[in-house]
């Protein structure tokens, strides 16, 4: 697979809508995720970022301006154990939580979900799983999605690197692009390249993210040897 330009990838799509990253810096030493929301309406465009003890939650930036929150506030990113990062888009998060707490695999937890009610776009779920054992980093992605915009079939997708190569990671988002209605990921996730500088991957992440309909990034770098991570939080809204 041939590796894309993520900043360009990014830059020239006006509406990948929600977006996660995952994969090992250039160095080895980290496991790395990233994950973006973008929105439309008022609605998905009120939201922020907020840091929790075991990741991070969506919370509405202006309370008095949150219409429905079904499908727009949960938590993203779950930390289930010191090897185990799980990131989503959805409330799937917990699904997979609280499956893998009760010995079902990542894959085996999301057979209980499908896309998101939320038709005519019916939006993917995207989640990725980052592990970490023994020194050994691993990750998986999934996607589940509509059969060509029919309800009634789900179409479920997951792609397992192991172990990650330093350097590489891999890019998926809900849609291709902006539409009505959004039409779905297609395809293998995308080959991209993994920095070692945190700082400089946000801001690249930031700026190239369409500046009318972002609203919030979050990037994760762990230490692979010790467990130990830096995160870094934007949102549009503060």
């Amino acid at each position: 697979m041939q590796k894309i330009d993520l900043a360009e990838e990014l830059s020239n799509n006006i509406y990948p809508g929600r977006g996660i990253v995952i994969g090992r810096s250039k160095n080895g030493r980290y496991a790395v995720t990233a994950y973006f929301i973008m929105g439309r309406s008022e609605n998905s465009r009120n939201r922020v970022f907020v840091e929790e003890e075991d990741g991070i939650r969506t919370e509405a930036f202006d309370p008095a301006k949150l219409e429905d929150p079904s499908l727009i506030i949960y938590a993203p990113v779950r930390v289930l154990d010191e090897g185990h990062t799980i990131v989503s888009n959805g409330d799937q998060t917990d699904t997979i939580y609280e499956g893998m707490k009760k010995g079902l695999t990542f894959e085996q937890s999301l057979r209980s979900r499908e896309f998101e009610p939320d038709g005519p776009n019916y939006t993917p779920r995207i989640s990725g799983l980052l592990e970490i054992e023994n020194g050994q980093f691993s990750y998986t992605m999934s996607i589940l999605k509509s059969n060509n915009n029919d309800p009634s079939q789900c179409n479920r997708y997951t792609f397992d690197y192991r172990p990650a190569a330093a350097g590489e990671g891999h890019f998926i988002s809900t849609y291709v692009t902006d539409g009505n209605p959004l039409p779905s990921f297609e395809g293998e996730p995308k080959l991209v390249e993994i920095p070692d500088d945190i700082d400089a991957w946000t801001d690249m992440l930031w700026a190239n993210l369409n500046p009318e309909n972002k609203v919030s990034l979050f990037v994760r770098y762990i230490d692979i040897e010790t467990g130990d991570y830096e995160t870094q939080i934007v949102n549009k809204n503060y």
